[in-house]
């Protein structure tokens, strides 16, 4: 009879861990133009990005860093659904850049990032195409890797240590009650 409860508990730990994953899960970047580590002869007139699901923009939700901390002018961005682009004006020399971005997931979250790519030329400060409103540059740091953007991700630590330690328990139980075997 133990051993049968023992069982129905672990399936039902094993259950909530796994039927959780959607109540916690966040956008997440699925592609990006330019892309990640992608090396351009000529700078990009605008950034894309595209999520897993759909997003809102808060304030300032895109910067181009790069050598030196080169800003590039990011014009208005706009959202369709899971897609946010925006046009830039590049300028600054031929090396490392960083998009950082920042976006609201679809329950209120805010997530972030970046994106990496190097310009193997210098860029002038050409106008864009598409509007272009300047927006000042962000205040926030840089960052060249992606950011661990969500509580969710250490809440799956937390459920996963949770469930580890459920089996642990039952495994126990089920040996203490049993000796001899």
């Amino acid at each position: 009879m133990h051993g049968r409860l023992a069982a129905a508990l672990l399936l039902s730990g094993i259950a909530l861990v796994a039927s959780a994953t959607p109540a916690f899960a966040h956008a997440e970047l699925v592609a990006s133009t330019p892309a990640e580590n992608a090396s351009l002869a000529a700078a990009p007139g605008r950034i894309e990005l595209t999520f897993n699901e759909p997003v809102s923009l808060p304030e300032n939700p895109l910067e181009v860093v790069g050598p030196g901390n080169v800003t590039w002018q990011v014009g208005t961005p706009r959202v369709a659904g899971a897609e946010v682009s925006a046009p830039v004006t590049a300028s600054g020399p031929a090396g490392r850049y960083t998009v950082v971005y920042r976006v609201v997931s679809d329950d209120g979250d805010t997530v972030s990032g970046s994106v990496a790519f190097t310009m193997t030329t210098g860029a002038t400060s050409e106008a864009a195409p598409g509007p272009a409103s300047a927006q000042p540059p962000s205040t926030e740091p840089s960052h060249t890797r992606p950011v661990a953007s969500d509580s969710g991700t250490l809440l799956w630590v937390w459920l996963a240590a949770g469930a580890i330690l459920l089996a642990a328990v039952v495994f126990v139980t089920l040996r203490v009650r049993r000796p001899g075997r």
